[in-house]
């Protein structure tokens, strides 16, 4: 099981990163591709629009934004092909753009691929 961590793409890449992923739909403001060095962008794993937009709009809550991405992401065959090409990497970085770090569906992402790769 690799070690996945979570960090902002607006922070340095270093090389203990790993694997670099990119877990938003959009791309972030500001940031080169050629900065950002990313190995994958995972739009198919990110929230819906709808969903997503929802939740900053105030229209659902966290606990029910956290529940509602839980349940999109045991639907969509896209999680499990990227498990499928992260599982034998030893370190793999999360990157997220988001200001608020503790409201952050990278972190519910993360709590669901620890899950499914005990």
């Amino acid at each position: 099981m690799p070690t996945i961590q979570l960090k902002r793409i607006y922070e340095p890449a270093e090389p203990s990163d790993g694997f670099r992923v990119l877990v938003d739909r959009l791309w972030p403001r500001g940031v080169s591709k050629e900065e950002a060095k990313i190995d994958l962008w995972a739009k198919d794993i990110t929230p819906t629009t709808e969903l997503r937009e929802d939740f900053h709009s105030g229209h659902e809550d966290w606990p029910a934004f956290e529940h509602d991405y839980r349940a999109e992401l045991a639907q969509n065959p896209a999680f499990n092909d990227f498990i499928d090409q992260i599982k034998d990497k030893k370190t793999v970085t999360l990157l997220f753009a988001a200001k608020d770090v503790e409201h952050t569906h990278a972190k519910v992402l993360l709590a669901a691929l620890e899950a499914k790769l005990r």
